[in-house]
């Protein structure tokens, strides 16, 4: 990869830049103790790169970004905790969407209401609704998600439909995922060396090239992204062949 001096984003190819990538962003609040904060500062620093790294992976011509903001399980963490990430939640669903709406950036969530403030749930709808006809990049919220409960609603969906099982094919449950129009993950980034893909997008994920970045996610930088878009450039993709 050649680097612009000019500037800190990376010179990439357009024929090997990733079509949809996925983020795991681990590390907040280890993040957050390395540098002697509270935890809460961690999750803010990290849902501010949030913003930085989806509007550069736009600006590479990245066309879907999918981040997995809040996990079905993370509702074990401390209320203090909980309470502040749908603060932070809140704030993206209504400011940070406004500004990101003005960008030509569509956004979309996927999960499930159960024990969501109805407010927030609005708030979402509407940032859906406001950046429906945005053509410069989606930017999917994985808010109160989890890869196994989006498969399971989706055969639920199915089974409700009558279709008899021999009418079930992999199109017709890929047909009834949250957001169907939501392409396959090239390529999912994991921060904070943790290698394990945590229910996130288990059926979008069938094929994807991953890569594991050792920092934590509120230092995983313009540069670090270019390192690993040099990587998924490097690999053969071979989606289960030889």
């Amino acid at each position: 990869m050649i680097h612009n001096p000019q500037s800190s984003a990376p010179d990439l190819r357009s024929d090997v830049v990733p079509q949809h990538i996925g983020l795991i962003l681990d590390g907040n609040r280890r993040w957050a103790k390395s540098q002697g904060l509270p935890t809460l500062e961690g999750h803010r620093r990290g849902y501010e790169n949030l913003k930085t790294i989806a509007r550069e992976s736009f600006n590479l011509g990245v066309k879907y970004v999918s981040a997995y903001i809040f996990s079905t399980e993370n509702w074990s963490r401390t209320k203090e905790e909980v309470d502040y990430l749908m603060n932070l939640a809140m704030k993206m669903a209504t400011k940070d969407a406004k500004e990101l709406i003005k960008e030509n950036i569509k956004i979309i969530v996927l999960g499930i209401e159960d024990r969501v403030d109805p407010k927030l749930i609005k708030a979402w709808r509407d940032a859906e609704e406001d950046s429906k006809n945005n053509t410069g990049g989606t930017l999917a919220l994985c808010f109160n998600y989890g890869g196994q409960i989006e498969i399971t609603d989706a055969v639920k969906r199915i089974v409700q439909s009558g279709i008899e099982t021999k009418d079930v094919t992999p199109e017709l449950i890929e047909s009834n995922l949250y957001h169907p129009e939501l392409p396959a993950v090239d390529f999912m980034i994991r921060t904070s060396g943790e290698q394990r893909i945590s229910n996130f997008m288990l059926w979008r994920m069938a094929y994807a090239e991953m890569y594991f970045a050792d920092v934590h996610w509120p230092d995983f930088s313009i540069e670090e992204l270019g390192r690993a878009l040099d990587e998924f450039a490097s690999r053969n993709r071979r989606f289960g062949g030889n």
